[in-house]
């Protein structure tokens, strides 16, 4: 028990990094720099949710390679061809 004068310890509580997706309080979270901005996640499931495009043609969240044909994010080439676009393919 601190005397009576003395100031006793004082804690410091620090706030963890808050998920941007989901606003998880979380001692691992992590960053994600990227296109000049910095993001903050509890797990890589929520950056996928934020960070993954999605294919223009069936709505799937693009994690993979995935196929870009003039700034258009499809899942792959079938998408893409089914979106009318020409001479593409998937990389083997």
């Amino acid at each position: 028990m601190p005397s009576a004068g003395s100031a006793a310890p004082r804690r410091t509580l620090r706030r963890m990094a808050l998920c941007e997706v989901c606003g998880n309080d979380y001692s691992m979270s992590f960053e994600v720099h990227a296109q000049g901005a910095v993001h903050v996640f509890d797990c890589f499931a929520c950056a996928i949710h934020c960070m993954a495009p999605v294919c223009e043609h069936c709505e799937v969240q693009v994690i993979g390679q995935g196929v870009e044909v003039q700034g258009h994010w499809y899942c792959g080439a079938h998408c893409a061809r089914a979106e009318g676009r020409v001479g593409v393919v998937d990389r083997a």
